[in-house]
């Protein structure tokens, strides 16, 4: 298979590190991960959760890496979660259960690194493990967002619970009680912050990787405090979290300013959202 991995570059199957079931390749800073599983609509299988966490724990030790784009192979869907076929291993021991998302997901695997997903076509039920824990999701316009489980009998719990972190609860249980019957389109998807930003299916590559680049340029001390404070966060009360962010600021700040020259420092042309 032959495609864009980062932008303005083609890469081969000899030039991207291949995974068996995601392709990988770092280029000026900007790690880019493709699910490439497009014959099963980017399913995720026990194989591609050992490999994420794999992928991850490199990533979390490789200061070369920057920023991820996290994007998918095909046509037809970034994911529509787990490969019912070939699915998760699950032990006989139910308590030995482990929920996939823990090596799927960023987060989980301590990677403080901003995260953006690229997300197209079918985003169905597990999909949103990586939603979830990404920093910033924009998606094409042909993107459509629904769940699965219901309809065939099983709770939806886990992806639903990380999506409320998100965007208001009534949408989350919308998304999550009509299962099959509906799906919610990009621009809805924009409309409660589950998408950033929604651009053509032919920009959506070209457009993670431009914002991929302006945040590598960035002084990395800063912008992975910043990561980890706001996460962090979320497990926390207000005030606790107040406190804990004038840590994070004593520590990063000297660091980050230190990386920044004055005197060759020049402000950008900023844009308008």
């Amino acid at each position: 298979m032959t495609g864009t991995i980062g932008e303005e570059s083609v890469v081969t199957e000899d030039e991207a590190r291949r995974f068996e079931t995601i392709r990988y390749e770092v280029r000026d800073h900007v790690a880019t991960i493709m699910l490439d599983r497009p014959e099963k609509l980017n399913a995720f299988t026990q194989k591609m959760v050992d490999e994420f966490r794999e992928l991850w724990r490199e990533i979390h030790f490789d200061d070369d890496v920057r920023v991820v784009v996290l994007r998918a192979a095909g046509d037809r869907a970034f994911c529509t979660g787990v490969d019912v076929h070939n699915g998760i291993h699950k032990p006989e021991n139910k308590w030995s259960w482990e929920d996939p998302g823990i090596g799927l997901g960023p987060k989980q695997n301590l990677v403080w690194k901003p995260v953006i997903c690229a997300v197209h076509g079918m985003v169905a039920g597990g999909a949103m493990y990586w939603v979830n824990e990404s920093d910033i999701v924009i998606g094409a316009d042909d993107t459509t967002f629904f769940d699965p489980h219901t309809s065939y009998g099983m709770v939806s719990a886990l992806e639903p619970m990380g999506m409320a972190r998100r965007v208001p609860i009534g949408e989350v249980l919308r998304w999550a009680l009509l299962g099959l019957d509906e799906r919610m389109s990009a621009e809805r998807a924009r409309e409660i912050g589950l998408l950033s930003e929604v651009v053509p299916r032919d920009r959506l590559w070209a457009r993670a990787h431009e914002l991929a680049l302006i945040i590598a340029k960035k002084p990395t001390a800063a912008v992975q405090g910043t990561v980890k404070a706001i996460w962090d966060s979320l497990d926390m009360t207000r005030s606790g979290a107040q406190q804990v962010g004038l840590t994070y600021a004593q520590l990063g700040n000297p660091i980050g300013t230190a990386e920044v020259s004055r005197a060759d420092f020049v402000k950008p042309d900023w844009t308008l959202r």
